[in-house]
């Protein structure tokens, strides 16, 4: 990349269609700094991914801007052609392999999944699944009675029709 402190940027535009993918689109600008151990990197990515609601088990699409810095370090040193220290486990994916190809991917998983939703909702007001048919409520009511109660709590129910009746 040249000497400490010479940078380069470049604009990533990628489409995931793998089945083991964790975002569908990257749209963004990556910017990298030579360091004297390595190549800091600046990126902004605006990614898109589709999820699954957690109460109606619809999949959507939920995007994000992903601000990563993260330096990385050559396995082999430049000038020598030596291999560099052994790795920490906290740095086997902030490694450029010996071919000196920096490869983004995993850190970009990493930044994905740290920003996903804990339970994810394909709008705020979902309404999910009926309990007892499984119909997806948010597309319209579904056609069982939804009053089957539970037998643990038949006695309470009998009480609540008395009162009713």
């Amino acid at each position: 990349m040249g000497p400490t402190g010479t940078s380069s940027s470049y604009n990533i535009e990628e489409i995931f269609t793998e089945a083991s993918r964790i975002t569908d689109q990257v749209n963004g600008s990556v910017h990298m700094v030579r360091t004297h151990q390595g190549v800091l990197v600046y990126a902004v990515l605006d990614i898109q991914t589709t999820l699954t609601c957690g109460r109606c088990l619809g999949e959507f699409v939920w995007p994000s801007t992903l601000d990563i810095e993260e330096e990385f370090f050559p396995t082999v040193d430049l000038h020598t052609g030596e291999q560099s220290p052994p790795i920490t486990d906290d740095e086997v994916d902030q490694r450029i392999d010996t071919d000196h190809v920096l490869d983004l991917t995993e850190i970009l998983r990493q930044y994905a999944i740290a920003d996903m939703p804990m339970k994810p909702l394909c709008t705020a007001n979902c309404v999910g699944l009926c309990r007892v048919c499984g119909t997806n409520l948010n597309q319209g009511e579904c056609n069982c009675s939804g009053t089957e109660v539970d037998p643990r709590w038949g006695a309470l129910a009998g009480l609540l029709k008395s009162q009713k009746g």
